[in-house]
């Protein structure tokens, strides 16, 4: 499995909890979109700040070849994984925890 395969799978993995797994519904919501916003210009600086600098650098056979801002965009398909995980994990156990009270 090539890390284009891996940050894919996470992105539909991630997708397919928020919708069914948790029930959050987080891409529905113009909340996620602003918080996904202020995130991903950080997401660009640290990925070019890596990637330019060969600092992390990347198998060419390993991914697609797209790059914003010198980074891959897998690197963005994994990012907007993590982040959609952690936020509907977070909203998932919150809710669960209120439930408890």
């Amino acid at each position: 499995m090539i890390y284009s395969d891996i940050a894919i799978a996470a992105f539909v993995i991630a997708v397919m909890a928020d919708l069914f797994l948790f029930k959050n519904a987080m891409l529905t919501r113009a909340a996620f979109w602003s918080s996904y916003a202020i995130i991903l210009p950080f997401q660009f600086l640290t990925n070019w700040w890596l990637t330019s600098r060969n600092i992390v650098m990347y198998n060419a056979d390993a991914i697609i070849g797209i790059r914003i801002f010198s980074a891959p965009i897998e690197d963005l398909l994994f990012g907007f994984a993590l982040i959609l995980s952690v936020m509907g994990m977070w909203e998932f156990w919150g809710r669960r925890g209120m439930q408890r009270h």
